[in-house]
């Protein structure tokens, strides 16, 4: 069993690297994005200080046809835009596309339900003060909810780590991508167990790592 370990090293790190790498990008595009539209669709609101049903609206459809697509269907359909824009439609950097694409709705919707737990009388006392709406957004909002934003990137962390095992299905590397080609190809037992357990440990390190700076950062 040492021996099989010590030859699927050098894959098995390579792997690990990989799935970093793309779920690494993917929060990264989560947080850019996903936060402002998650705002956005909070601050639009009825009887919110920048309610827009329009605005509102169209935002709330976009989310959800992309989270109403399961993320295989929505890797392959996405295959022409990334073979677009990187020349390649194989490879961590490739999936991370589709990977940044799921991840966008997801968190953005984690990001507005955490606002929805604010006290609104806050809000409508800021309001009267005369409160800007970047101010009341800086100083009420981000303050009130940055556990939860953390909480929510660590779930929606460990749901791309799930994503990215199904991308390196259809070429997106990976540890997915070991499971198929040496697990299951081969019907090498030994290395699907290996990138079970390795995929457990991974979750299970972001969720305490997530947890532990969200309480954290509540106590402050």
């Amino acid at each position: 069993m040492w021996e099989q370990f010590i030859t699927i090293l050098p894959e098995l790190n390579k792997s690990f690297l990989e799935t970093l790498i793309m779920v690494g990008i993917g929060l990264i595009v989560a947080l850019v994005v996903g936060l402002p539209l998650g705002l956005l669709l909070f601050v639009t609101d009825r009887n919110l200080f920048l309610e827009n049903k329009w605005v509102k609206g169209i935002a709330g459809v976009v989310v959800n046809l992309v989270r109403s697509v399961p993320f295989i269907i929505l890797l392959v359909f996405l295959f022409p835009f990334t073979n677009y824009l990187l020349g390649t439609t194989t490879g961590p950097i490739a999936a991370s596309v589709a990977l940044s694409v799921a991840a966008i709705p997801f968190y953005a919707r984690i990001v507005e339900s955490s606002a929805r737990d604010i006290d609104r009388g806050v809000i409508e006392a800021a309001i009267a003060c005369g409160a800007s709406p970047w101010l009341i957004i800086k100083d009420i909002i981000f303050p009130e909810i940055k556990s939860g934003l953390i909480s929510g990137l660590t779930i929606t962390a460990i749901s791309l780590i799930g994503y990215s095992a199904m991308a390196g299905a259809i070429g997106g590397g990976g540890i997915g991508d070991l499971a198929i080609r040496y697990g299951y190809y081969r019907y090498d037992n030994f290395v699907m167990f290996t990138t079970v357990v390795l995929l457990i440990v991974m979750v299970q390190v972001v969720q305490y790592v997530g947890d532990f700076v969200a309480k954290s950062v509540k106590k402050s």
